[in-house]
């Protein structure tokens, strides 16, 4: 049992979502209310992680920022590895300070990169390593989606996690779309010359954020890690299979939704105002994919999805290279928007396929004559390790993404056609790890069938608990 404790520290209650009682006298509100807030502030952090993906459209000889293809595509590259590398951590620091606590924090510091932001890019002649020390500071806001839904899960009983989850991730991942549908708005109205607008509007927002949080959310003393359970997720090969195929499509996702504007720049001359006309299509829906992807998986199999999804994606980026070679701009907009779409679905059914994978195991286990109730409790704890280690892993495939296009559009007159056959040939290579390692799994196995099912169930709850 689990302790709701005031803004003030005071105790108000025990904390039992799992008692249908307590749960309908006042828990939902209680956990509603912060599921609000949550949503709110980690969709902030999501778009200031991604706001560098709109301030590299500004940056042009005109404001004294010139930099080139190479530059550019680093200084979305530096955001995303710092808030992969920040997920993990992030994770347990609401196990250590509380909820509450830890939101107002990631909250209130997401002031730093938007202020130096909106103070140097007013600023001509400012070094390129000033704005990759900016966007470094950025990736808090990328962090922010680990310790948010480490928190709700724990308001929430088993029977509604996935719902809250499933909320409060869609929710933050709406932040990359926002935030470049506020660049456009900025550049219809005031020009491509004020990237500090940009910046500006998001600084009232992160201050409300902040005292919502403090004065609208909770702490609770949830669970800690069992100690050694990310060493044993590590030592576990499924954990490392998982996270290849989630570069491929959270990474996908992330990466694309950072550098798109930038591609349809230097692939086809975009201005400022049309770059942004298209980039924010394509996280929104890929956002709004999510979910799908994971009811599929839930209907059909996450493995069976997710190969299908990924022969998709290598089709998408198949797309992509005939639209380059013919110069077709609508072409290139139309594969690139279903690439988004196919990477939301993949995230949905990857995800999935995580307590299933685990629950296999637990079947073997039982076989082989263990205790079934340790073996099945054990896959539900590894659950959660697995996850935050496969959402770590990914994000840096966002990193590898915007490597990929740096280096094919780094040379004079250079095209995307080389990053475009990489990105195919790593879907290839997701098709035939999903085909070999996992499709047969899902078979239906007899005996543990009905454990193996609860196991994947209460599996599900965990998903991105640590993401």
């Amino acid at each position: 049992m689990t302790t709701v404790r005031s803004n003030s520290g005071r105790r108000i209650q025990d904390w039992d979502p799992e008692d249908e009682k307590f749960w309908e006298r006042g828990g939902k509100h209680i956990a509603r209310r912060n599921l609000i807030l949550s949503v709110f502030s980690e969709h902030i952090g999501f778009s200031v992680w991604s706001i560098w993906s709109v301030l590299v459209l500004y940056l042009s000889p005109e404001i004294g920022l010139g930099f080139g293809p190479g530059e550019k595509f680093l200084l979305v590259v530096t955001p995303t590895l710092v808030g992969a590398a920040l997920r993990l951590p992030y994770s347990y620091a609401v196990t250590r300070f509380g909820g509450r606590n830890w939101t107002v924090f990631s909250s209130v510091i997401l002031l730093v990169p938007t202020l130096l932001a909106l103070y140097f890019v007013q600023r001509p002649g400012t070094p390129l390593w000033v704005f990759m020390a900016i966007g470094a500071t950025a990736g808090v806001g990328g962090g922010t989606f680990a310790s948010s839904m480490t928190n709700i899960a724990g308001f929430f009983p088993q029977r509604h996690q996935g719902w809250a989850l499933g909320l409060n991730a869609g929710g933050g991942n709406l932040g990359v779309a926002v935030v470049q549908l506020v660049g456009l708005l900025v550049i219809a109205t005031a020009g491509s010359t004020h990237p500090s607008y940009v910046a500006a509007v998001y600084l009232p927002l992160i201050v409300l954020a902040s005292l919502l949080a403090a004065l609208g959310m909770d702490n609770i003393e949830a669970n800690r890690p069992e100690p050694g359970i990310l060493r044993q997720a590590a030592a576990n090969r499924h954990t490392w299979w998982i996270s290849l195929l989630y570069v491929g499509t959270f990474g996908s996702f992330i990466g694309y939704g950072f550098a798109f504007g930038l591609v349809l720049q230097h692939q086809f001359g975009s201005t400022p105002l049309e770059a942004a006309g298209y980039t924010f299509l394509g996280p929104l829906l890929g956002s709004l994919s999510r979910p799908a992807g994971g009811w599929m998986a839930d209907r059909w199999g996450g493995a069976r999805i997710t190969f299908w999804n990924f022969l998709a994606m290598a089709a998408g980026a198949g797309v992509l290279l005939v639209a380059s070679s013919r110069n077709s701009f609508p072409l290139f907009v139309a594969g690139f928007t279903v690439l988004f779409v196919l990477s939301g679905i993949g995230n949905g059914s990857t995800y999935k396929m995580i307590p299933a994978v685990l629950a296999g195991e637990a079947e073997a286990a039982v076989t082989a004559g263990h205790d079934a109730t340790s073996a099945f409790a054990r896959a539900r704890r590894l659950s959660g390790a697995v996850i935050g280690i496969a959402g770590a892993v990914g994000a840096l495939g966002g990193v590898a993404v915007n490597l990929a296009f740096r280096a094919a559009y780094g040379g004079a007159g250079g095209t995307g056609e080389p990053a475009f056959v990489g990105f195919l040939g790593f879907y290839a290579l997701c098709v035939a790890a999903t085909r070999i390692v996992y499709l047969q799994r899902e078979r239906p196995r007899a005996g543990a069938a009905g454990d193996a099912h609860r196991t994947a169930q209460a599996g599900r709850t965990t998903e991105a608990t640590r993401v």
